[in-house]
Order: structure tokens, then sequence, then C-alpha cells
């Protein structure tokens, strides 16, 4: 007889992080898209059409959000009491546990024990994600500094100025801006198929672990 234990797997700021990162990427996303082709709106005096302020307000604010939320899982990484941290990371970097889960995935090997939290594939996933925050940051940063010339927005426009002159100025950042913002949208689909993926072949609460904390084990009894 088969019994499941239920296994604490995320602790609640790292829940938190998660989620509050999930928001301001969708809002960020969907503000982003309107910026770079707005609609026009027909109704009211000119006067009072402040859409596109509006909008890209709340853009700049949940883009200065999603970068302390970043410090806030750097800082997660190396000092949280819990498990998950910067080791995790590098899961891919064990060769032989990523060949065991390139096996997993095309269904010719059973699942193999993880010597870390995430797999070695998930942690090359993730990586990978959190080096697209760092370059949509940037590039954020440049674009935002652009039009102000006193403050600490100007101040992070100067210091980034270098990176803006390498990439070919505003154009080309904005250009990568855009591109970024699609490869955040195909990492979204793919990380949500891969959830209820793992959900349904494992049948560990892959999904409700990310609300609840609890992943579930099976066991024999």
């Amino acid at each position: 007889m088969q019994k499941y234990l239920g296994i604490k797997e995320w602790s609640a700021s790292m829940r938190i992080n998660h989620w509050a990162v999930a928001i301001s990427i969708f809002i960020l996303i969907v503000t982003g898209f309107y910026i770079a082709d707005p609609f026009t709106i027909y109704a009211g005096e000119t006067v009072n059409k402040f859409f596109m302020g509006n909008v890209r307000f709340v853009h700049i604010f949940f883009g200065g959000f999603l970068i302390f939320l970043s410090i806030w899982r750097l800082y997660l990484a190396f000092f949280s009491r819990f498990h998950a941290d910067w080791r995790d990371f590098l899961a891919w970097t064990d060769i032989k546990g990523t060949v065991a889960q390139i096996k997993f995935y095309l269904l010719i090997s059973r699942h193999p024990e993880q010597k870390y939290l995430y797999g070695p594939m998930q942690s090359l996933a993730y990586t990978g994600c959190w080096m697209m925050v760092v370059v949509i940051i940037i590039t954020g940063l440049i674009m935002m500094g652009a039009g102000y010339h006193a403050g600490l927005t100007s101040i992070a426009a100067f210091v980034l100025k270098p990176i803006e002159n390498l990439l070919g100025g505003l154009a080309m950042v904005r250009l990568i801006h855009h591109i970024f913002t699609w490869l955040f949208i195909l990492f979204i689909v793919v990380h949500i198929y891969m959830a209820f993926w793992y959900d349904t072949v494992l049948k560990q609460g892959t999904v409700s672990s990310m609300v609840g904390g609890i992943k579930f084990k099976r066991t024999k009894e």
C-alpha cells in the first residue's frame, strides 16, 4: 500500500517572492506592450487623456518593484535558513544528473534522485530566467533614464551609458528589451506546462506546493 508523506519544500518568503515576481512580470508585459503600441482614446477632453502617462507610471513602478524582488531573491539565495540557496542553481553542472533528467523527460527512464532542490534542467532554466531579469532591468533603466537629467534615474542612466553605447544606442536597447519580453513569455508558457506535467507524472503536488509550501513524497508501507 502506498502512502504520501508531506515534506516542507518552500518557505513563506520563497513563495511570496515567487508570486510577487510572477505578478510583476505579468503587469510589466501588459503595460510594456501598450507603451510599445498604444491605442487612441477618443472619448473626453484631450486635456484629460493621460492614459499613456498612467500606464507608464505603472510600468516604471513595477519595474522598480522587480528590482527590489530580485535583490530580495539574491539575499535569500545566500542568507536564507531554508535549503533553496545559490547551490541549487548549479544543479545543471552535475552532468550525470543532467543526462538522467533528460532521459526522464524523453520517457526513457524513471525520475532520478535529485541532489539539489532543483533538477538540472530546471536549475538551468531558472539561471537563464534570472539572467534575463538582469538584462530586462538594465535595458529598462537605460530607456527610463534617457528622458531625465536629475535624480536617481539620471544617475542610473549615466552609470549605464557605456552599456547603451556598447549595445548601439537607444533604438537597439529598446529592441533588446522587446525581444527579452517575448523570451519571458516563452519561459512562462514552458514553466507552467512543466509544472503541471510534473504534477501529472509524479503526483507530488508541484503546483500546490508553491501555495502551501508542501510537496508529497510517495512511500511504501
